[in-house]
Formats: C-alpha cells, structure tokens, sequence
C-alpha cells in the first residue's frame, strides 16, 4: 500500500496535571479495549481541526492541540489502513462525557504498558516513555 492507500486518522495525547488520558471503547477494536481517544479526518479539515472536533464529540471538553508526536501506519485488514497522527494536546475544559467509550483512565506515563492497547497505540505508548526517559537522562546530566 501506499500512502495515499491510508485514511489520516488522529490521537490525541491529552495531558493534566502530569496524567495521559486513555479511554476504553464500547467496542473493543481486534480485542484491544484501551486506546488513546481520536478519530478519522474529514474532507477539509486539518488532522489538528479533526482531533478537536474528534475529541468534543466522543469526550465532550475543549483541547488545545500541541506537538506532533509521532506518525504511525495500521493495516487494518486487506481491504483497508490507516495512518495515525498522533499530537500531544492539553485539556482546556469541559466534564467528560461518554459516547464512544465506557471509561476513561487519567494514568502516567509508566502507567501505560498495564492496558492493552491495539499495536499503533502501543507504539504512540512507547514514544512517550522514549521521550520521558530521553527528558530524565538529560536531567541527570545539567
């Protein structure tokens, strides 16, 4: 496949007070129940206007929409991918409501590996430890 094979889909990483935000969905996808809550593009909108809008629909608050953090690709089956772009964002404000999940977590970051997430969620997971442990060896050394 290539990459024009693969719908743009977005996560977002939402911080709080030192906390990741991951939801568990109604539906557990290919047995996976945790993931990091985000959804598909729409035709004109940017992947940051899509995890904003993503996020007021599924969880019901505001984000603002940080860095990105990493890109990764999913073959879903052999009829279609999709390419997941990842973001750090932060929580602005709103009560979570569930519409897509029955449950959200605030965890850290080492937190991560106890929930079973699907493979791209797994692998945004790892970013974000490889990056805490990048920011902790760099403390050591100033």
């Amino acid at each position: 496949m290539n990459d024009l094979d693969y719908i743009p889909v977005t996560a977002a990483v939402i911080e709080k007070d030192g906390m990741i935000l991951i939801a568990k969905r109604k539906r557990a996808y290919s047995g996976y129940p945790w993931e990091f809550p985000g959804g598909k593009m729409e035709e004109g909108e940017s992947l940051e206007e899509c995890l904003k809008r993503e996020i007021e629909e599924e969880l019901g608050i505001e984000i603002a929409v940080g860095e990105h953090l990493c890109s990764v690709r999913h073959v879903l089956n052999c009829q279609s991918a999709i390419r997941i772009y990842a973001y750090r964002a932060s929580y602005v404000r709103g009560d979570i409501r569930l519409k897509d999940h029955d449950e959200v977590r605030w965890v850290t970051i080492n937190e991560l590996l106890q929930y079973d997430f699907p493979e791209p969620d797994r692998h945004i997971a790892s970013v974000l430890i490889e990056q805490q442990g990048a920011e902790s060896r760099e403390n050591r050394i100033s």
